[in-house]
């Protein structure tokens, strides 16, 4: 798989700055702990109890956390697309196992950020720092809850119509097992959803 690096740290820095405006110092500070990675579909990027040291910007394809239960019951915790960036916050601020996989749905291009290297960083840099706080403002405080609660207030499918405006060609990446357990949903009901969709 080729990789175009300059384009994907063009986005990696569009994304950054979609937070918070970075000075080009503090850049080039960033673009020192880039490290680009492929992973074929179906390879595992981080596995449950291994202590994460990087988080994860998707530059192509996808990844899917998932957790494992007691009975070897699998749920997808969340689903990664290009854009975006993955990891397991929880072990990377408590320095301890990772409670969930990571694993790429597609063959993917990645860059991992070492994100220790990263906190020293934010320590002398107030842009890297302000952009953390809003990362973490953004995707952990708004939009989970935000999940949360449409969880909960809206139907199954309200849920994956809100899916499909944000990621239009989902159906034709993920496997149906994968969006369903996404939306909280078996991948019958997403099976009903779909046919009564495009009947309306």
């Amino acid at each position: 798989m080729t990789i175009d690096e300059e384009k994907y740290i063009a986005e990696l820095r569009a994304k950054f700055k979609s937070y918070f405006p970075i000075t080009d110092d503090s850049w080039s500070l960033i673009e020192s702990i880039v490290r680009f990675q492929t992973l074929e579909e179906g390879e595992l990027l981080l596995r449950e109890g291994q202590i994460a040291k990087n988080f994860q910007f998707i530059c192509k394809g996808a990844l899917r956390a998932y957790v494992t239960d007691y009975e070897g019951n699998i749920y997808n915790k969340n689903i990664f697309l290009e854009g975006s960036f993955a990891g397991s916050k929880v072990s990377l601020l408590q320095k301890t196992p990772s409670e969930f996989t990571l694993e790429a749905l597609e063959d993917s291009i990645i860059i991992n950020l070492d994100y220790f290297k990263y906190r020293n960083f934010i320590d002398e840099h107030e842009d890297l720092k302000d952009f953390y706080i809003a990362y973490l403002e953004k995707n952990w405080i708004i939009d989970k809850e935000k999940r949360e609660i449409s969880l909960v207030m809206e139907n199954a499918t309200e849920r994956y119509r809100k899916l499909l405006d944000k990621h239009p060609d989902i159906d034709d990446r993920i496997a149906q097992r994968h969006i369903a357990a996404h939306l909280g949903i078996t991948p019958t009901q997403l099976s009903r959803i779909r046919k009564k969709l495009k009947k309306n």
